[in-house]
């Protein structure tokens, strides 16, 4: 079984010959540069301060490259978009350092200069005459969002300002699609994955735009969730002008991609914590659950993608209204969340929702736990998220930096993919990762 038939059945949940794995799948399934840099180095795909591309900068999360892919038996690619998190393209690398000694490779456009308190800045398409966009601060790992909101004057707040973010998608960027998708459908085994632009309804990471020069509207993250109570028929209208757009987008990009695409992340919007709700079930389905599924529909009536509902926290109350909504796939599935326990989510959902993570819990037992827990803990996972079949393997939302190299090596090693000598861990080594002369497409 190919690695994109192992994911296609288990989308279908049909029964597979192992679980499928995902690693870099999505911007939610990686891993930090650092780990990813120190993974590497311990396969001995590379030699010491060797550089990886940080492949979207905002969480800086670090390429899955082939040979990383085939050594660890991944089972996804992803197509990457045409502009990152602060609006410009990934290319034109250079080398950069990170505050953790990581040696990496950024865009061309990323700013690599400090500021003099020694913080790091990016600016919304790499154009500094505009105002910053994002800070890394001395030290830091990742970027936070700068907060740029004009002062509000309420008689002249246009939902027309918050459209601004979205727009068709341009015939050059269709043709980088259409390229893309047909290179890794070609020339790969693997399911392929993409995440689609405009189509997550109130995302706060993308509330404040960090890739236009000046944003207008809603901008504050304290603001905008306020405003979804006080300003309610604003934010529909957002959402309905929102939506009209995306489903040309998706009629546009799939005339490009096709059915090469095989699961799309839909929705990043995140509408819980770690033990509450950001919104009631209630005002899920009126506020949000339409306008999903107005492009859900459109998706399920004219292609074969299967759509993905990423949102972290103790989201447990709101899957029905997921399920409803018509997303077929959930993600990051935060095990460590409220009323997210494993069991418990497979009795109730099994088989009407793919399970797209949990299978490694990066709060605690994956940065913190011993090489021995991490192993116990994804051999549940996997027991437990199969048992109705329709689940990928993927860790809890991306792997964070500082968690140790050995643990993630037991966590592959738990699932299979690489000898238990990797690891350092007792015992045989066990079945063998697929490589590029072991793999054969479709």
């Amino acid at each position: 079984m190919t690695s994109r038939q192992r994911v296609l059945k288990a989308l279908s949940y049909q029964p597979v010959d192992r679980v499928p794995v995902d690693l870099g799948g999505t911007l939610g399934t990686g891993a930090h540069v650092s780990v990813i840099a120190n993974l590497r180095r311990a396969l001995g795909l590379d030699e010491p301060g060797a550089a990886v591309k940080v492949v979207e900068p905002y969480q800086m999360l670090g390429e899955v490259a082939a040979d990383l892919r085939d050594m660890l038996g991944i089972d996804t690619v992803n197509l990457p978009g045409t502009r990152n998190h602060f609006g410009f393209a990934d290319v034109d690398w250079k080398p950069w350092r990170t505050f953790d000694g990581t040696d990496v490779l950024v865009a061309g456009k990323f700013n690599t200069e400090p500021e003099p308190n020694g913080d790091v800045l990016q600016y919304p398409q790499g154009d500094k005459s505009a105002p910053a966009s994002g800070r890394m601060p001395k030290g830091g790992f990742y970027f936070d969002d700068i907060v740029r909101q004009e002062p509000i004057d309420e008689a002249k707040l246009d939902p027309a300002d918050n459209l601004e973010d979205f727009a068709l998608v341009g015939e050059e960027d269709l043709k980088l699609y259409e390229q893309r998708a047909r290179d890794l459908y070609d020339n790969t085994d693997l399911a392929i994955t993409t995440g689609l632009p405009g189509t997550a309804f109130g995302d706060i990471a993308l509330v404040p735009a960090a890739f236009l020069k000046h944003p207008k509207g809603i901008r504050d993250i304290e603001e905008w969730y306020i405003s979804t109570i006080s300003r309610r028929e604003y934010i529909k209208d957002v959402f309905a002008g929102q939506a009209e757009i995306a489903v040309k987008n998706l009629q546009r990009i799939h005339q490009a991609v096709g059915d090469r695409v095989h699961a799309v992340w839909l929705d990043g919007t995140d509408l819980a914590a770690q033990n509450t709700l950001f919104c009631s079930p209630d005002t899920y389905r009126e506020l949000y659950l339409p306008y999903s599924r107005k492009l859900n529909d459109w998706i399920h009536a004219n292609t074969k993608w299967k759509s993905m509902k990423h949102c972290c926290g103790g989201c447990e109350p709101l899957i029905e209204g997921f399920i409803e909504a018509g997303f077929d796939i959930l993600n990051p599935v935060q095990t460590s969340a409220k009323d997210m326990e494993p069991q418990l989510l497979v009795e109730k959902y099994g088989g009407r929702i793919i399970f797209w993570g949990g299978g490694a819990d990066t709060q605690k037992t994956l940065p913190f736990g011993k090489p021995d827990e991490v192993r116990q803990q994804v051999a549940e996972r996997e027991e437990i998220f199969n048992a109705k079949n329709g689940f990928v393997f993927a860790t809890v939302h991306n792997i964070q930096c500082n968690t140790p190299t050995e643990n993630v090596l037991a966590m592959f090693e738990a699932l299979g993919r690489v000898g238990a000598t990797l690891c350092g861990c007792p015992g045989q080594t066990r079945r063998p990762a697929p490589t590029d002369q072991t793999r054969r497409k479709e």
